[in-house]
């Protein structure tokens, strides 16, 4: 099947592959069987949009959610994306985690990590990582849409930290975190945050925090 031509962002089509016993009985069932994905995007109500990463690196994530006004829980999530199986998979787990038990509170989803979507697909493998990080960056900004568009920009919560690469929004908080999770080198801290994917122009900037945050915690 070849890419959508369109405007809109596409899911690309999984088949199982070798790498496919790598992975979770959970992973698997949500990259086959991906849950809460956006189907027919025309029509759909959304109270806030966010988008993260771009076509010309191969990585965009699109997340639409509907908010319920009187309790702020989200009541129903929908995404598309171009991506990798194990973004699909941790996407649509995402899903699920906040539109379960009559939806998350927005300002818990605000909090949501990619560590606490890995832990619920029972683990992703270490090379994979990395692709867990888009839907928790657009899932955010869906909520701070939803708060602009509902005359609530006081709630808007930016990302913090400074943005390091532009494209995919890491900032060197995330790079920071990474190091101290044990990402001890430029591969690895990418494996963790994909930075310098979007846009490599950043990428000596990276290493150079890399080494900072090094020797900052561990002396190195």
């Amino acid at each position: 099947m070849k890419k959508s031509t369109k405007k809109s962002v596409d899911i690309v089509p999984i088949k199982p592959g070798k790498d496919a016993g790598f992975y979770s009985k959970t992973v698997k069932d949500h990259f086959f069987h991906p849950k809460n994905f956006m189907e027919k995007e025309k029509g759909y109500k959304a109270d806030g949009m966010g988008m993260v990463g771009s076509p010309a690196c191969g990585d965009v994530m699109k997340v639409w959610i509907k908010v319920d006004k009187k309790t702020d829980r989200i009541k129903d999530l929908k995404w598309k994306t171009f991506g990798c199986a194990s973004a699909i998979a941790a996407t649509s787990m995402m899903s699920v985690m906040v539109t379960e038990k009559k939806g998350m509170k927005l300002e818990d989803a605000m909090k949501l990590k990619p560590q606490d979507i890995v832990s619920r697909l029972s683990g992703l493998p270490t090379r994979k990582i990395h692709c867990s990080v888009l839907g928790d960056k657009a899932l955010r900004g869906a909520i701070n849409d939803y708060y602009r568009r509902s005359g609530q920009p006081e709630k808007i919560q930016i990302e913090t930290g400074r943005v390091i690469d532009y494209v995919l929004k890491i900032t060197d908080q995330d790079i920071e975190h990474a190091v101290l999770d044990g990402a001890d080198t430029l591969a690895k801290v990418q494996q963790k945050t994909k930075v310098g994917t979007g846009d490599p122009t950043c990428i000596p900037e990276v290493e150079q925090l890399i080494r900072f945050y090094k020797e900052k915690y561990f002396g190195a």
